[in-house]
């Protein structure tokens, strides 16, 4: 369950949202393009040698992507932490 709250993972909705700079450039630029596709990402920015990326959806989710790109591409790793929302009608009250 969440700190603070009843909800429990089964009855929510959890997402976090990333944003990555990372190397592309020549072959590079393919592949990590290849990736961000495989993983719904969206290139929201473009240089000649390096894209930003918009990634959403569970934690596990986002450090696998993160796992399948070299280390030597990622140049810089944003990330909101987790935000969540119950399902159903159920509400959190203020």
């Amino acid at each position: 369950c969440l700190v603070g709250s009843e909800m429990c993972i089964r009855d929510s909705v959890e997402r976090e949202l990333m944003l990555l700079k990372v190397k592309a450039s020549g072959a590079q630029r393919a592949e990590v393009k290849r990736v961000a596709d495989i993983f719904r990402g969206q290139i929201i920015d473009v240089t000649a040698s390096t894209y930003a990326i918009q990634l959403s959806g569970t934690t596990e989710k986002l450090d696998a992507f993160i796992n399948a790109l070299s280390e030597s591409v990622v140049l810089e790793v944003v990330r909101t932490g987790v935000t969540g929302l119950s399902r159903g009608e159920k509400v959190l009250a203020l």
